[in-house]
Formats: structure tokens, sequence, C-alpha cells
């Protein structure tokens, strides 16, 4: 090990910071040479999951294989949102996709990375990072196309270009990605925080044990997925009817629906809050009943019983561990990924109420 001016270093130990002192010798003295906590590293791993929030969630039971395969592996992800991986059993490091962040990336060397996201700018980053052994997606420097490294992410590389391949697709996302990097999926669950040491409290719940969380949006992007409030307020009368305590959930997007709903049913409607309370108050919730957004991703990492609406996407692509049911509309949907719907009115209105209460009384009796 290198010493210092005669003082022992260990440059290679996962607590070891280089620009400051580590958590160690801040809280307990340690100095190398002697550290009882001394841990060093063997290998180095790098994921680039840039992403939207709901997907960066969804690809965190890439972790748990990780650690499995690699028990003393320093692993950094880059991402736009690092707020949402956890601190606990979550990366080692976790950088925000800036330029900061690319430039010392640019410096280093590591064992593996993997780049999940067929975005030019992680592609062109890709090709700029030395390590042993890359994995998914690298920018093609003569054309400025994505494309895949190797032929272990083809699959996933042409379900994302090609529709017709997409609607053929009968594997979840998380095995897709888990492919991607050369391992097979086993059912690893997602890595996530429910932020109970934050001391959330939530006195205006109903009591627990039949709470119905109903996130009523679905963002702007594709609003084909979106039901109408008549149909929220069927499913909230039929859960009252039958001792199900519905609880109203969503963002500022959604907080001028959820209020009418409210007014209109008297379901329990808590407000709107930061996304950590969020994911609090998901937690609280006994079964949530959502569209594919960022609620779904959230209540399937808290391991929810989970009822998911949807309609324009591949019904293969979402994983729910065998916690609830996916249900669809009565009529075929002929808008696969996309934002309006081509006949004019969507199909989500073709989804009855009284079908998705009957997969939320499948899906947590009683």
């Amino acid at each position: 090990m290198p010493d210092l001016h005669g003082i022992t270093v260990h440059p290679d130990c996962r607590h070891f910071r280089g620009d400051l002192p580590c958590r160690p010798n801040k809280e307990h003295g340690y100095q190398c040479g002697s550290c009882p906590v001394y841990a060093p590293v063997q290998q180095r791993i790098l994921i680039i999951k840039l992403g939207a929030i709901g997907d960066v969630i969804r690809t965190t039971p890439l972790l748990r294989r990780l650690r499995q395969e690699y028990p003393q592996a320093y692993i950094t992800w880059l991402t736009h949102t690092p707020a949402i991986l956890p601190a606990h059993d979550g990366p080692d490091e976790v950088l925000k996709f800036e330029l900061s962040s690319i430039v010392q990336l640019q410096g280093r060397e590591f064992d593996i990375v993997y780049n999940l996201d067929k975005d030019k700018e992680a592609g062109a980053l890709l090709n700029g990072i030395k390590a042993g052994q890359k994995f998914g997606y690298a920018l093609r420097p003569y054309d400025g196309v994505v494309w895949p490294v190797s032929a272990l992410a083809e699959h996933k590389y042409l379900t994302g270009v090609f529709d017709e391949l997409s609607l053929q697709n009968q594997k979840p996302y998380v095995q897709e990605i888990f492919e991607l990097c050369g391992f097979a999926f086993r059912g690893e669950e997602y890595v996530f925080d429910t932020h109970a040491d934050k001391g959330y409290q939530w006195p205006m719940l109903p009591p627990a044990g039949r709470r119905v969380g109903l996130n009523t949006g679905c963002g702007d992007r594709w609003t084909t997925r979106l039901w109408s409030d008549e149909k929220w307020i069927s499913l909230i009368g039929q859960l009252q009817q039958h001792g199900y305590q519905p609880v109203l959930l969503g963002g500022e997007a959604e907080d001028a629906r959820n209020q009418r709903l409210f007014a209109a049913t008297g379901a329990t409607y808590p407000g709107t809050f930061p996304l950590p309370q969020f994911i609090n108050l998901l937690d609280q919730m006994d079964l949530i009943v959502t569209q594919v957004t960022m609620a779904m991703h959230i209540s399937i990492a808290l391991r929810k019983p989970t009822v998911l609406m949807n309609n324009i996407f591949n019904p293969y692509e979402f994983d729910l561990y065998g916690r609830g049911q996916i249900v669809q509309p009565d009529r075929p949907c002929v808008c696969f990924y996309r934002g309006s719907c081509r006949l004019g009115t969507s199909c989500m209105e073709e989804l009855p109420a009284e079908k998705v209460f009957a997969a939320v009384q499948q899906s947590l009796p009683g």
C-alpha cells in the first residue's frame, strides 16, 4: 500500500474519498494503517441509466444481482434523478448527469460499464469511458446512431425501434435489462426507500387494512391513458359500498381532478406532497390502483398489490411480481404507444369501473 510521508493510505478502500476525510475517519478517527473497517474494492462498476424516474426505479433490481455477483464491487450510478435511488443498499456513489460528473467519469477507469439508455448522450459517454467490459448501447461515431455494443443488447434494442416487434415481445422490462447485462432474471425485487425514517405522519388517513390508493393521473405525454371522472366516481362508490377506504393520490397535475372527486364522493384526499413524502404516503396503502405512470413503478417497488390499468402498452412489459392484476379495456387498443387516440375517443372509456373493482376484490380480499 502506498505511503505518504510515512502514513499508510488505502486508496482502494470503498470508504476512501481522496478529496475529504472518509466517514470512518470522521466518525471514529480511524486511519488507513490500522483501520478495522478497511474494505478493498475488487471491481468498479458504472451504471448509466439517465431516464425518467419510473425507468430508474424499475432498473434497481439489477443492483441485487450485481451485489451477489460482485460482493466487493464499488458501484457508481449516473442519472438525471439521483434522489430517487436509495441510500441504504443502493449504489455506493450516485452522480447527477451534468458536466462535472461527465468530466470525472471520463478521467476514471471501470471494470464494467452498463449503459441502459438508447439516448445519444448516454451512448457517446460510453464511447469515452475506459472500461474492461461494456454492455448496452454506444453511439456510432460516423453517423450518430445509438447501436448495441453486443448481441446481448439486440433484443431490447429492436423492441425499442420497431412497434411490431415491441407488440410481439413477451419479456418484462426487467428481464430484458438483465439479459442486456448478461444475467438471467430470477425475480429480483426493486431496491427502494420507503422514507419511513423521515417521521411523516398521516392522521387524515382511514384505518389501515383496506386502504385503496387511487392514483388518478398519468402525466401529459400519453393522455390516451386517462380515465374520466365519471369512471373514477363509479369505482369509488363501489369501493365504499363494500367497506374499502379509497384514498385519492396524485401530484400538482392531478390536484384539480382529485378535488372534484373528493367533492363528489367524500373519498379521502390528503393533498399533494414532495416526492419522498408522496412515496411514504403510497407505502401506507394496502393496495394501489394506477395507470402506467411513476406511481405504478413506486407501487411495485413498495411491494404493494397493484391493479394496473393499461391500454396503449404491451402488458407483458410489466411484472407485478405476482401481486395484483393488469386490467384492460373491453375493446382492443389500436393506439400502441400513441399520445392521442386514432379513433377520437380513448379506449380507456371502454374499461368498466366494475372490472377494476373486481380486480381490487381479488387482489385485496376480505
